[in-house]
């Protein structure tokens, strides 16, 4: 296996909206940001790897234009995927260890605001013959998966308010999108349903924002970080689609995901001192504090996805996140993780750590 590190990261606030932007205008600086802090030029980069959504956009090959933002000419090697840029990331990281290349950019772009109605967009995810048709609201599901967990008594709605205070008081770069940070506990206990048990602050808001990562491999990275963020371990499963056959209380592609990431780094989620988890709902941060068997991390100190969750680039920033904190030395070891599909039905976990 060849050493790979992130060696820079940049990102966008989110905002609640940004339809008069087009997805370069919101991408450029960021990944002008990543490059420059990286201390390289568009030139040197070997391979760009990107995440996006056409639901989202409302046409097809949307990706097209963030070409623009980082130059598709002279003819680039160029990859792109349907879903979260966490899996760009994971491409790319893959990419590198064929030694195809020693520099990769990754980068997602997140404008859940253009969907004219999520609840039109969301169920196409969904078995196709008998749950597509129903046309679930958004947030039903998770509110079955949240449910679950309170029968079972995993978890209280007080633990759940507890949980989106303080990642909204940590919040940093999403603070603008969100405004329940100052209320108290009980407060938020007072607010109605929007899918019972879950309220309006259980809920990530949708935003738009970017986010770009650079990796380098071996030699190249230690030239362009004095401490590079080493990526150790990166797997990812899936489970099925249908809801209806599996245990809501646990996540076993999570759990699966993280004991092979660790075998990959030789350390495991019990020994990482930051955490970064895709939480899109207050409810799954105990779900996956239980899974991937985290102990002793302090979890989602950048506020998370409770205070802004810029679509199919939520996952990326997880991982900048924990690269950022162990780039400037703030931790040693880390975490990320990132989701796709309802209730946890895709997992990636990501372990790094400092040189």
């Amino acid at each position: 296996m060849r050493d790979v590190a992130v060696v820079s990261f940049a990102q966008s606030p989110c905002l609640p909206a940004n339809r008069h932007d087009d997805m370069a205008e919101i991408l450029l600086p960021v990944v002008q940001k990543a490059l420059s802090t990286a201390g390289v030029d568009r030139d040197r980069i070997d391979f760009f790897a990107s995440g996006s959504h056409d639901f989202f956009e409302g046409r097809t090959f949307s990706y097209i234009e963030s070409l623009d933002a980082v130059g598709a000419w002279p003819p680039v090697s160029e990859s792109h995927v349907e879903m979260d840029a966490a899996w760009a990331f994971a491409e790319a990281w893959s990419w590198l260890q064929l030694g195809e290349g020693d520099i990769a950019l990754v980068y997602g772009i997140g404008r859940g605001s253009l969907a004219a109605d999520l609840d039109q967009v969301m169920p196409s995810q969904l078995d196709p013959y008998l749950l597509t048709p129903l046309r679930p609201h958004r947030d039903a599901l998770a509110g079955l998966q949240a449910a679950a967990l309170l029968d079972a008594g995993l978890i209280t709605e007080r633990a759940m308010a507890e949980t989106v205070q303080r990642c909204l008081s940590d919040a940093t770069t999403n603070a603008a999108a969100c405004k329940a940070g100052h209320h108290t506990v009980e407060e938020l206990l007072a607010a109605p349903y929007v899918a019972t048990p879950l309220r309006t602050h259980d809920v990530a808001p949708t935003g738009d924002a970017a986010a770009a990562v650079v990796l380098a491999a071996g030699n190249t990275a230690r030239q362009l970080a004095d401490r590079p963020a080493w990526v150790r371990g990166v797997d990812h499963r899936i489970e099925t689609h249908y809801p209806g056959v599996r245990n809501l209380t646990e996540s076993v592609s999570a759990q699966t995901a993280a004991a092979r990431a660790a075998e990959l780094a030789g350390f495991t989620a019990m020994d990482v001192d930051v955490a970064e988890l895709h939480t899109e709902y207050s409810y799954q941060e105990p779900l996956l504090e239980n899974a991937l068997k985290l102990k002793n991390a302090h979890i989602n100190l950048s506020g998370g996805p409770l205070a802004g969750r810029p679509t199919t680039a939520t996952g990326l920033i997880r991982i900048g996140e924990v690269a950022r904190r162990i780039l400037d030395g703030r931790a040693d070891r880390g975490l990320a993780h990132a989701t796709n599909g309802p209730m946890l039905q895709h997992n990636l976990v990501c372990l790094m750590e400092g040189a």
